[in-house]
């Protein structure tokens, strides 16, 4: 979620046997998240609503609206201004807490959205913080109200991802055929890849998983993120298909584009050596 003093990196690291991880939040794009970008299916689990005893959870002293990116500040201008700092100050605190603790990240962004219901980027900072706890339906929800209501942010892998998370991996392969899907560049290009490559791998297609991710052809000079889980997905996939020769060598391109360690390459380096 979007902030200007965003800094770090998440210790989320995909699980074995992983597609390179879903789509993550990407710290640019956060605190009302600015985000594109797939961590990993896992099962659903319940999660508890942390605001349900008694209101909005208390925001920490420290926190101040105008550490909000200013292009979601804009968003809540058509907001009364003692409401518009509420809702900010709760989407500051969501994004600090998005990463260690995702739930209580939720209850902030919930929070704001008792307030702001008809904001974009307050629907997608609900979204990213759902999909961070794992609760697959309320953030393909969330996600999608944000893109009706005219989101900016390149959210379409991350609802393709909440639709793998629902089972229903086909649809997230429909999406990935879309216009939208079309428009996309680069890492939010690449974000999708990985989805649809781990959609094919859900339902047993890995010959088609490998294919989506090598085309167009991988670069092994990238370096970052994105990269990092796009080369380890592949490789996972190719250990799928029982190429271990060849997954030893893109767990190791995946190793050196990974910078900000969001993947565990080196343990499957290490298991694989």
């Amino acid at each position: 979620m979007p902030n200007d003093n965003q800094g770090g990196r998440s210790d989320r690291r995909p699980h074995r046997g992983s597609d390179g991880g879903r789509p993550r939040p990407r710290r640019d794009q956060r605190p009302a998240p600015r985000h594109s970008g797939p961590q990993r299916a896992r099962p659903a689990q319940p999660q508890h609503d942390a605001q349900s005893g008694g209101g909005a959870p208390p925001i920490p002293a420290e926190i101040e609206a105008r550490q909000l990116a200013p292009e979601v500040r804009r968003e809540l201008t058509t907001l009364d201004r003692s409401t518009a700092d509420f809702v900010a100050r709760h989407l500051v605190a969501a994004g600090e807490l998005l990463d260690e603790d995702p739930e209580a990240a939720l209850a902030h962004a919930r929070a704001a959205r008792a307030r702001s219901t008809r904001i974009a980027a307050v629907r997608e900072a609900v979204g990213i913080a759902a999909y961070q706890c794992g609760d697959w339906s309320q953030a393909l929800a969330e996600l999608r109200a944000a893109r009706r209501m005219g989101s900016r942010s390149p959210l379409l892998a991350l609802i393709a991802d909440c639709e793998r998370g629902v089972g229903r991996p086909e649809r997230a392969i429909e999406l990935a055929r879309s216009d939208d899907a079309a428009q996309l560049t680069g890492d939010d290009a690449d974000e999708l890849r990985i989805v649809v490559a781990g959609a094919r791998s859900d339902l047993g297609q890995h010959e088609q998983a490998l294919a989506v991710l090598s085309t167009p052809q991988l670069d092994p000079s990238r370096s970052g993120q994105t990269a990092a889980r796009l080369f380890y997905a592949y490789a996972d996939t190719l250990l799928t298909l029982g190429r271990s020769e060849e997954a030893l060598q893109w767990f190791l391109h995946a190793a050196a584009a990974d910078l900000e360690g969001a993947t565990d390459a080196e343990e499957r380096i290490t298991e694989l050596s």
